[in-house]
């Protein structure tokens, strides 16, 4: 089949590079032409692993192209998905400007029929909006489809060809069809597509991210109560996630999620309840709850060294809003590192991934560090901010004699107490009694 993606940022070069593997023809468009260029290279501007070598193998078989040119891909494509992105406005609303910007255009292209799948995140309704718009521009018959992505940053590709369910928002049989022989490739073991009127499948996106996030911050608020009453969430979490009826994913507490989805997603659901009277108040607490997760875990960093931050150096490890990604937009680790710094406190820190996006974020205020140990020497403190595989199972006899005090700050609960405590470290963890040694403050 011959395809059009309409914008390569994350979502649409996932699709795009994942549907030509399957063995469509596919076209990605952008208007940023060094982008463009860059990945006609065959680099990429983003990590995700699998996806570079997906891109490379497809490059050289002619099936991905990347242009600027939106006629081209329009006229060569039957069906045209758009990936533009939807930034969150100010009052929490979805920025629709490039959607629009994409649409008018298009509208001016279309000449025969086509199918448009949006895959961008948009506010429940969107669907009227651009079929309003485009039979205002055009003659040319075509259907539009809701097929919202469900893809985790880190296991996008493994998403996008093992989905656990593909949403197909259309009432029209011919799309339908259309939609059906397209994702067939991704259904050999079992049809997973689930086909619903457009409205309903831009609601499932919401109702889906704001529900795992719900959890995430359910959790976070037992772990503060389990530090109050002394109980262990790890054992709580366990018990927790036991009972089939509720299942252990995005039961782990922590210092709150991030990244692009989550809170851009939650605040326009909430926008739009509230633009319609209906009060969406448990989504609006799982953000409250999100922000003084982050904060609290901050702030007892602060109040250990209180009264001498000026003269403490933190070593940090992890950036990027969650681990396999260098994403730090809404990055709760780095939201973190920007208060130590308005504390005067001095950062030493080293991300995988996403050292580089975090020190042009920070204006270069941190020192990065090329691996996790070099940022102990000289350090008062380490600091885990970020779950990547390589902080699991750290040498911890190496962390303590190269720390200039042997203390840890476990924002990700990664490191079982007994072993820390044997390694003669003081270890503070979320929802979990400190681990105290002899001798410290």
């Amino acid at each position: 089949m011959r395809l059009c993606v309409v914008g390569v940022g994350y979502v649409g070069l996932v699709t795009g590079a994942c549907l030509s593997e399957v063995g469509n023809e596919v076209i990605c468009i952008d208007k940023d032409q060094d982008k463009i260029a860059r990945l006609c290279e065959g680099k990429i501007p983003i990590f995700e692993p699998g996806l570079s070598e997906i891109i490379d193998r497809n490059l050289r078989s002619m099936r991905l192209r990347f242009t600027t040119d939106l006629r081209r891909g329009i006229s060569q494509s039957q069906v045209i998905f758009l990936a533009v992105g939807t930034p969150a406005a100010a009052d929490g609303s979805s920025d629709l400007s490039c959607v629009d910007a994409v649409v008018v255009e298009m509208g001016r292209l279309l000449t025969e029929y086509r199918v448009i799948v949006m895959k961008s995140t948009v506010p429940v309704g969107t669907q009227a909006r651009i079929t309003q718009t485009l039979h205002s521009l055009t003659g040319a018959s075509f259907d539009y489809v809701a097929n919202p992505e469900f893809l985790k940053e880190g296991g996008a590709v493994e998403d996008f060809m093992r989905p656990d369910r593909v949403i197909i928002g259309t009432t029209s049989p011919r799309a339908k069809e259309i939609m059906t022989d397209l994702y067939a490739p991704f259904m050999r073991k079992s049809n997973r597509m689930l086909f619903m009127d457009p409205v309903s499948a831009e609601m499932t996106k919401y109702a889906a991210n704001t529900m795992l996030a719900t959890r995430i911050s359910f959790m976070n608020e037992i772990a503060l109560l389990c530090e109050h009453v002394g109980a262990d969430v790890e054992l709580v979490r366990r018990g927790l996630g036991s009972d089939p009826r509720i299942g252990s994913a995005f039961l782990f507490p922590g210092i709150g999620f991030g990244g692009s989805c989550f809170p851009k997603d939650i605040a326009s659901l909430i926008h739009t309840g509230r633009m319609r009277g209906v009060p969406m108040s448990i989504a609006e607490a799982v953000l409250q709850v999100n922000a003084h997760a982050r904060e609290r875990f901050a702030d007892r960093i602060k109040q250990y060294f209180s009264g001498r931050q000026d003269d403490v150096t933190l070593a940090v490890w992890g950036l990027a809003f969650k681990a396999n990604t260098d994403d730090v937009r809404e990055s709760p680790a780095l939201h973190c590192v920007k208060k130590f710094l308005l504390w005067n406190m001095n950062v030493k820190a080293y991300d995988p991934e996403a050292g580089q996006a975090a020190g042009a974020v920070l204006d270069g205020q941190i020192q990065l560090c090329r691996n996790a140990y070099e940022t102990l020497d000289g350090c008062d403190a380490l600091v885990v901010l970020t779950d990547w595989q390589e902080f699991r199972m750290p040498d911890f006899e190496a962390v303590r004699n190269r720390l200039g005090k042997p203390v840890i700050f476990d924002g990700r609960n990664l490191y079982d107490q007994t072993r820390v405590k044997q390694a003669g470290l003081e270890y503070y963890s979320i929802g979990r009694l400190p681990v105290c040694n002899a001798g410290s403050e």
